[in-house]
Formats: C-alpha cells, structure tokens, sequence
C-alpha cells in the first residue's frame, strides 16, 4: 500500500483527485491508511496506468519536470535496436539523462558481475522510494523482456532504512538484499549482457500496449540457469548436492527449478551427470588418485556405481580411460 500511496501523492502535486483511479482499480480510499493492507498486481497495473495517463507524467510526478505519456516507449525503442542486452542497457542509461538529471544511472562491470546503479542528484523527498525502487524495475523488466530470460539479481541494495513493508522486496527483486547502503543498485551475472537481443518492432510495439506488469511480476523464464546450475555443480559441489540446497543458492524454489530447466529442455540429473563426467575425466588424465577416491570426489558411494555411470558415459570404464592415455583419448 506505500506504493499505492505514493501514486496518490502524484496526485497531490499536480492538484488532482485520485478517487476515479483507485476506483478503476479496486482501491478503496479507505485502505490508502492501512498498512498493512495489500493489493494484487493486477490492481496496482491498472492504478499505475491510468495515473500515468491521467496525469500525462510517467514519472508519476517524482521528478522536477513530468516525463509525458509515451516517455519510457521512446527508451525502450532507443535500447532494443541494440545487439545485446550489455548495449542496451548502456543507452538506456546514456537516454535516461536526456529525460531527467534528478538521478542518473549507470552500468559497471567487475570479477564478472555486473551492477546497475542510481545516483540521486537532488532530494526526492516523499517519492524516494518509489522511485528508486520503480526506476530499477523498469530497466529490470524491459532487459528482461529484451532478451527473453529474466535476468536473475544475485544482490540488490536500497540507499534507505528497512521499510515496514520490506517482506515484499524478495518477491521483486531477489538475491541478497541490503538497506541502508550508499547508493541504490542491483547486480547480475555478467554472461546475460552478451545475450542478444530477441524482440523486433511489432513485439515492442505489442509489450508496450502492456508494459506494466513486467515492473511488476517476475520474468518467468531465465536462459542462462542451465550455465549457473553447471557452475555451481563444479565450483560448490558439497553445498549442492540435491535439488532443494541448488535451488536455495539460486534464491528459486525446487520445483520453479525443475520447470525452468525443462523449460530450457535440460534436467537436473543430465546436468550433474555432464558435470560428474567432466570432473571424473580430468582427475583421471590428470592425476593418480585411485578411482575409488574419484568416485567418492564426484559425488558416487563406491567405485562400483561410479564405473558403471562412467562406462555408461563415455563407452569406457575408468580405468580404460585412464590407460588410453591422453593423446589417445582425443581422438589423435
């Protein structure tokens, strides 16, 4: 409901009465004081447009000057001509500057992760949260439209104190989740900027009839989870050894796991086997370990069930891979 009262003091400033928006979205008036009243997604969609509309500011009057009807198609369009997401999200930040200099934001990218961040120029008083926490989800839900994956945060910090209603940033943003912090940002796994850009003219001209709700809800699908599933299995083995601990370091459910791996059209278990052979392999090229510490390494009980996968694998038992030798084993 803060959110809702925030739209009601865009009202306030240009003069307005909101009654006929929080009508058209189910609202009462009455809630607006109520803090702990919710409300669906659904209905903030509708209160959200027709209070753009209504009161022709985008920005729903956060900003010194209105961002009129219109203002955040022209960015998408300025950004999805772009060849990959990292592109993208460059000019949406360069454009976004021509619209506003109350805040600016910018795109970095170090050890592999790569960070959005909002700098404030001038104090946005009432609106602060609002609008930092909006001007991240729009980015948020165009790049992940753009590339048709969501983009999975792994952090997301807020330049201001724990809100009573902070239960709900979880379900908007996802990763690790800090307050209070100098500025306001999220960061993902770098990979997703060279993903290319999936969506023409006619998509972008249909998602905008309904822009909305991907401000709102999550992006269901995520195109890189197989690769993420992947490292984890080999860089954090013991932490991941079921479904329900990989499911947890990726701040996902195990069955939203489980859908969106077949939605890539991949399994859990095909994953773990890829990974166990390719660890298996190197450490049966590379070293002298007896195989019974390998299997146990990879994630096998005994020799036994290992050989037998392993066989099943590559044709060849752990052993015969090792005696092959490394020339023979690449095919030379």
């Amino acid at each position: 409901m803060a959110f809702v009262r925030a739209i009601a003091r865009g009202y306030e400033r240009y003069g307005m009465d909101p009654s006929a928006a929080l009508s058209g979205a189910q609202i009462p008036p009455r809630e607006l004081e109520n803090p702990d009243a919710r409300v669906t997604a659904a209905q903030f969609e509708t209160l959200s447009g027709h209070a753009m509309q209504e009161l022709d500011d985008e920005a729903l009057g956060w900003f010194s000057r209105r961002l009129p009807w219109g203002t955040y198609g022209m960015l998408c369009r300025a950004s999805n001509a772009s060849p990959d997401l990292g592109v993208a999200i460059k000019r949406w930040c360069r454009h976004h500057r021509l619209l506003t200099e109350d805040i600016t934001l910018d795109l970095a990218v170090a050890g592999g992760i790569a960070t959005v961040t909002i700098t404030e120029h001038r104090d946005l008083g009432a609106f602060r949260e609002f609008c930092l926490v909006s001007s991240l989800r729009f980015l948020h839900g165009y790049a992940s439209w753009a590339i048709d994956s969501r983009v999975s945060l792994s952090a997301a910090s807020f330049s201001f104190e724990p809100p009573p209603h902070r239960d709900a940033y979880p379900l908007m943003f996802g990763g690790e989740l800090q307050f209070g912090t100098a500025k306001t940002s999220y960061s993902f796994d770098e990979r997703y900027l060279a993903m290319p850009m999936l969506r023409d003219e006619r998509a972008l001209r249909t998602m905008l009839r309904r822009a909305l709700p991907l401000t709102v809800l999550q992006y269901r699908r995520d195109r890189l989870l197989g690769k993420r599933v992947r490292e984890l299995l080999r860089t954090r083995g013991p932490e991941a050894g079921n479904a329900e601990a990989i499911a947890l370091l990726l701040n996902l459910s195990s069955r939203t796991l489980h859908r969106q791996l077949q939605e890539e059209g991949v399994s859990l278990q095909a994953l773990k086997d890829e990974v166990r052979h390719e660890l298996a392999a190197d450490q049966l090229r590379r070293t002298e370990r007896p195989i019974k510490q390998i299997a146990l390494a990879v994630g096998f009980r005994n020799e036994k069930s290992f050989s037998r996968a392993f066989r099943t694998w590559s044709g060849l038992t752990p052993g015969e891979f090792r005696q092959r030798g490394p020339l023979q084993r690449s095919g030379v």
